[in-house]
């Protein structure tokens, strides 16, 4: 248990943002699959844009890496180009 009443609060700060950021990388990964799941090629175009913000952000934040958000944009363009 912690000993400084420093401590304690790191810890409280600590839960609260873990949560935070679990709530948006799970939304993001929800917003992926939907996107992935989509076989129209209008629909995934409108979708897109959204989707590509959200990965712009929370890669900004730290939430996931910069390299796993541009991964994931390129995997997602070379979806939409495959469509019909």
């Amino acid at each position: 248990m912690a000993n400084h009443k420093s401590s304690l609060k790191r810890i409280r700060q600590e839960r609260a943002r873990t949560l935070h950021n679990k709530y948006y990388a799970k939304t993001m990964r929800n917003a992926v699959r939907k996107l992935r799941a989509i076989t129209d090629k209008e629909e995934a175009l409108k979708l897109y844009p959204t989707i590509q913000k959200m990965l712009d952000k929370l890669a900004k934040t730290n939430i996931i890496h910069k390299n796993k958000a541009a991964n994931l944009k390129s995997g997602l363009c070379k979806h939409i180009a495959s469509l019909a």
